[in-house]
């Protein structure tokens, strides 16, 4: 490209208009060049290219302002295509904060932002609040609205969070092992549109550790042998599990950087900030055997081994920490603000390690090679340890109350130790079925921190589930607490989430929503991770406290009350069931009374069977055996809720014979066993177990067919052997690692109404 001044200096015409249309900017001025520049008299010509140059110095910086909005204008474009013809976006200048204003001129929709993230938050809430649009992880509602509706009065959008942060290290496997670029291009768009400026982007770090290993003396078949599998990079990130689910194919450890690379660049052009994976000392657990460094064994996670931690005060630390960021400067550039890692993450030792020094050193690698980056810890369990935030400067580093629907250690920590943090939401363990949040908690805790002492270290919010493919008023609301100032009353705001999620006012899904909010989304205290989960696709066994070994099956909110809001959500379906998000919901609302249901049910035929009530045995367990059944067919009639979706993503995903095979069976891993195959520590089966048609029929049914036969079995005398489901399952994950044919699906309609009848 040629400067200005070239274009002007050029006395060829030809090459001129050549110059005059590829200069930066140049788009603006180039016929004010090649027109006026001809008929200069020589002798004036260097007077007149002074005076061009100062005037193209001037407007320079408009044309750029206008430049700033075109990722957003875009973003409309592939989301609501009809609003992009209508609309103009203006530069308002806030130093301080961002904002963004919205108001019809002349028929046209301006906003005026500070910024492109702005921008884009200004956009939702005229969707949102205007026309009645929205999308979601759970069902869109983008359908073309004519005419656009008018903003009278000039509307304000101020946010009130420094950072909105997103995203878990788990959500990066639980909802995107997968994901194309189209799947991220679409995620980053539901980033921007909700005012998310800072988010953990881990998509490459495959190639970036490949390349420092290499460089630290490690083979091929050594890296294969750490890298983990797509399904599991999260703990493999986390110094929790080394290997497991790989080798992953090289050209999918090339595939996900090229990823990464087309991320990190839109994301700059949305305005939100990647969080990438910092060097804090995790190394494989076989670096001791090739080095003569301080290595700390840490020992295992559950069932896997954990990969080592190289201590941070030794020499050593500071050689390969210089590698992995060179690694990362080569492959991410070096406009990176923000690094996530956190040492000794979940039981961790520290045997023999100074805390205060380890984390000065791991910060000062950081600091040489990003130098005024911050460091993002989690606020979780012990994390991030006192002594090492002893020796951190705190100006960089930003820690994330990971758990605030039910912990409040920003406020027992005193910000912990007066350092900046934000204040998330995990909500959703395992990304596991069941519709669940603190919605008020949220509001109340977010208004109580702002008020409170610490307020000046409360720099945020954030969204940090396990998986996001559920509960969309959650990280709605969450998110649009970090654009608002009052305390939020959740009562009324859900009724305006109910407008803008099917686009209508209708008294029937109002009144629900309302109904919900006092039930599967209120805010009683008490610890719990995520939804009260379902006894159909739990293990077998008599005694069933929970599905995962963390979760609960007890419902604590009145289930009478919400089988009542869901019928009264039910009688929107003659005008709505041709909505996306109306039908999504109206399967998920149905499942939860499904689920709820056959706890009931199977308390019955567990009673039944302990009082050697053969019948009454067969009775029991033949409704459940129906309810499962039923529950497969509800879910079958939406892709949303089907098996296949998922395995056809992870196939897709492959652009190689072996990356797909390794895709389907790190998928059906996940949501099965999850992991290991050592059965004296099984803690982490049904951890990710998903209530899909095709899963429910194929798995879950007959694991339960073959229990109730067994039991049967004992009733009527015989002494047969209690079934294997530890070897059962890993048996059906090697013989189902493909697509299964596509069923008919019921009517809709047909399977509520059967449903909500019993």
């Amino acid at each position: 490209m040629k400067t200005y001044a070239t274009v002007c200096a050029c006395r060829n015409k030809r090459l001129r208009k050549f110059y005059a249309a590829t200069a930066p900017g140049c788009a603006l001025f180039s016929i004010l060049i090649l027109v006026s520049f001809e008929d200069v008299n020589p002798q004036n010509q260097y007077f007149y290219m002074r005076k061009l140059t100062f005037l193209l110095v001037l407007l320079l910086p408009i044309h750029l302002f206008a430049q700033q909005f075109e990722p957003v204008k875009a973003l409309v474009k592939r989301r609501a295509p009809w609003l992009s013809d209508h609309i103009i976006f203006k530069t308002l200048k806030s130093p301080d904060f961002e904002i963004a204003q919205l108001q019809t001129v002349k028929n046209k929709l301006v906003i005026s932002a500070s910024g492109p993230n702005a921008a884009a938050v200004g956009v939702n809430w005229y969707l949102k609040y205007y026309c009645h649009r929205s999308m979601s992880h759970m069902g869109d509602n983008l359908a073309p609205v004519f005419p656009i509706p008018a903003v009278g009065k000039k509307e304000t959008v101020k946010a009130e969070a420094k950072y909105r942060y997103a995203l878990n290290y788990c959500t990066y496997n639980y909802t995107m092992s997968f994901y194309s670029w189209a799947d991220w291009e679409r995620e980053l768009d539901w980033m921007a549109l909700n005012g998310v400026n800072t988010m953990l982007t881990v998509e490459g770090m495959e190639a970036v550790w490949q390349n420092t290993l290499r460089k630290i003396g490690y083979n091929e078949n050594e890296i294969n042998n750490f890298i983990v599998g797509p399904a599991y990079t999260a703990w493999w990130l986390m110094g929790n599990i080394e290997g497991w689910g790989g080798p992953m194919p090289q050209s999918q450890v090339d595939n996900r950087k090229l990823i990464q690379q087309k991320m990190i660049k839109r994301m700059r052009e949305l305005g939100i900030e990647p969080v990438l994976q910092g060097f804090y000392g995790m190394v494989p657990s076989t670096l001791k055997n090739k080095s003569k460094a301080h290595i700390i064994d840490q020992g295992t996670w559950g069932a896997f081994k954990r990969p080592d931690i190289l201590d941070p005060t030794d020499p050593e630390f500071s050689r390969v920490a210089g590698i992995y960021y060179s690694e990362m400067q080569a492959l991410y550039g070096k406009n990176i603000h923000f690094f996530a890692g956190d040492p000794f993450h979940e039981g961790g030792k520290t045997d023999g390690i100074d805390l205060k020094k380890a984390g000065a050193s791991i910060q000062a690698s950081m600091q040489s090679y990003y130098p005024g980056s911050s460091w993002v810890l989690q606020g979780w369990q012990d994390n991030p340890k006192q002594a090492m935030l002893d020796g951190l400067d705190k100006s960089k580093v930003l820690v994330q109350e990971l758990f605030g629907e039910f912990t409040n250690n920003w406020e027992k920590r005193k910000a912990y130790d007066n350092t900046p943090f934000i204040w998330c939401s995990v909500n959703n363990f395992g990304e596991r079925p069941g519709v669940y949040g603190k919605l008020q908690r949220f509001a109340d805790e977010i208004y109580r921190a702002r008020e409170s002492t610490y307020s000046n270290y409360l720099k945020g919010v954030g969204i940090m589930p396990e998986g996001i493919n559920n509960n969309p008023p959650d990280y709605d609301l969450m998110l649009e607490l970090g654009w608002r100032t009052e305390h939020v009353d959740t009562r009324t705001w859900i009724n305006n989430y109910a407008k803008y999620r099917y686009g209508v006012n209708n008294a029937h899904t109002s009144n629900a929503w309302q109904g919900f909010l006092q039930t599967i989304y209120q805010s009683l205290p008490g610890y719990q991770e995520g939804a009260g989960e379902s006894i159909f696709c739990a293990r077998p066994a008599l005694k069933v406290k929970s599905i995962s070994s963390w979760g609960t099956l007890t419902r604590n909110y009145d289930t009478v009350q919400f089988e009542k809001a869901v019928k009264e959500f039910a009688l929107a379906a003659p005008g709505l069931m041709n909505s996306a998000t109306y039908k999504i919901d109206l399967i998920n609302m149905v499942r939860q009374v499904l689920s709820n249901k056959g706890t009931l049910v199977f308390n019955d035929l567990v009673t039944a069977y302990n009082n050697k009530d053969l019948p009454a045995f067969n009775k029991a367990s033949e409704k459940f055996l129906h309810m499962i059944k039923l529950t497969d067919d509800l879910l079958n009639t939406d892709g949303y809720f089907r098996l296949n979706t998922y395995l056809k993503q992870s196939i897709a995903n492959g652009n190689t014979a072996e990356e797909k095979a390794n895709n389907l069976k790190n998928a059906l891993m996940q949501i099965t066993y999850w992991g290991e195959n050592i059965r004296t520590e099984d803690n982490l089966h049904e951890y990710a177990y998903k209530e899909w048609a095709g899963l429910i029929n194929s798995y879950y049914l007959p694991r339960w067919e073959i229990y109730f036969d067994y039991l049967r079995g004992n009733l009527q005398g015989k002494n047969a052997p209690e079934p294997d489901y530890f070897s059962w399952e890993r048996k059906w994950v090697d013989e189902n690692q493909k697509l299964n044919p596509e069923k008919p699906h019921r009517p809709l309609q047909e399977v509520v109404n059967q449903i909500l009848s019993m």
